[in-house]
């Protein structure tokens, strides 16, 4: 994987987080009934930053 690869799934990761956040917070899209579904989006999003970063590490 290359060095923009792994940058970019981490933007994107971090950008999804935001977004789930952001809709758990204050009900962006579509109120309180979808919880269940923002929660385990933040943790697919904090796993593929997870993954990103140490893919990046491994480049070093």
């Amino acid at each position: 994987m290359e060095k923009y690869m792994c940058y970019g799934a981490l933007g994107v990761a971090a950008v999804m987080f935001l977004v789930f956040l952001l809709d758990l917070a204050i009900g962006l899209f579509g109120g309180g009934s979808f919880m269940i579904p923002d929660i385990f989006g933040m943790i697919a999003s904090a796993v593929v930053a997870y993954l990103g970063f140490n893919a990046s590490r491994d480049l070093k």
